[in-house]
């Protein structure tokens, strides 16, 4: 009996995905370009399962080349680059890897707060490019950390993450969500605060919210301008999220003091992009699970959710409950 035909988008070191040995067939894309490169989509007709990754869209057209597929299996938490519904009326289950980089990405918010507070970055270049000639009382200011307050925009498993490794630092934590979470106030130490009183009071605003229609476009010029001059923006959840334009204008003009983005829309951003001329803006590239060991066994739960699909059993870890009968 043939092994079932698997494609993975883009090829992953050998002993991460070494459970799929001897169970699939697999057809490997190559590392770039971010998407399924024309030879596997020349394949899809026969692939039963999809290992694929956050930059690779599987939509309806996708699906409907894709007649015999009967898994997806997502290596990322977020899920916003792959067509649920259609994949539900397809009666195709798709995986996601929760919780896995959850401590991963709170440590990199961590090190982007304390970063963009220090001024970090423009310290380091101004040493290197010899503007350090002395010790200078004045120079490199960054903002004290203790008493200073910190909103957190979605207080799921990230979000609380980050408030626990806060309280070591002696931020005050406000959070906001689709409701009040009392645990949360009891746990953390935090406050409840509406949207728009978060962004007032705040001198740190983390976005840890999924994307989604509510959230897409939530921080736009409205919401920036309500934010302190003081104020510093971290995002390592989605770009989308926050409206590219009015956050150049916000960085410019003042409204905010500055931003430390592990995520962009789009990514990669171009080089020429306006944010990375500004002194105010700190990029990464989306390296929010990037360790050796978080990403390591993102790529085993995507391989389980994988198997688990093409033997026809529920998948440990799916986002289309629809799937499955009660």
């Amino acid at each position: 009996m043939a092994l079932p035909l698997v494609i993975l988008t883009h090829p992953l070191p050998p002993e991460w995905i070494s459970t799929l040995q001897g169970r699939v067939r697999l057809l490997v894309g190559p590392a770039e370009p971010p998407g399924f490169a024309p030879h596997l989509l020349e394949q899809l007709g026969g692939a039963e399962g999809i290992l694929c990754l956050l930059t690779d869209k599987v939509d309806s057209a996708l699906l409907e080349a894709a007649p015999r597929l009967r898994v997806v299996s997502n290596m990322a938490v977020g899920f916003d680059n792959i067509d649920i519904a259609a994949c539900t009326l397809r009666k195709i289950p798709v995986g996601n890897t929760p919780g896995v980089l959850t401590d991963a990405t709170a440590d990199l918010t961590l090190a982007l707060l304390l970063s963009s507070a220090r001024t970090l970055f423009k310290a380091a270049m101004d040493a290197k490019d010899g503007f350090w000639r002395t010790w200078s009382p004045t120079g490199w200011l960054g903002a004290d950390l203790r008493g200073a307050t910190l909103g957190i925009v979605g207080m799921g498993k990230i979000g609380k993450a980050v408030a626990e490794r806060a309280k070591g630092f002696g931020l005050k934590l406000i959070y906001t969500d689709s409701k009040h979470l009392p645990e949360v106030d009891a746990q953390y130490s935090a406050e409840f605060r509406s949207l728009d009183n978060l962004l007032r009071e705040s001198d740190f605003v983390s976005l840890h919210c999924p994307l989604n229609a509510k959230t897409r476009g939530l921080i736009d010029e409205t919401a920036l301008k309500k934010m302190k001059p003081t104020a510093t923006l971290i995002n390592t959840a989605r770009g989308p999220i926050i409206v590219n334009d009015a956050l150049v204008r916000a960085l410019r003009e003042g409204w905010i003091a500055g931003a430390a983005l592990d995520v962009t829309d789009p990514e990669p951003l171009p080089p020429e992009h306006p944010l990375y001329d500004l002194p105010n803006s700190f990029i990464v590239p989306h390296i929010g699970s990037a360790t050796h060991g978080t990403r390591r066994r993102m790529a085993e739960m995507a391989c389980e959710n994988l198997l688990a699909g093409l033997d026809g059993e529920k998948l440990p870890n799916h986002v289309n409950p629809d799937i499955y009968p009660a």
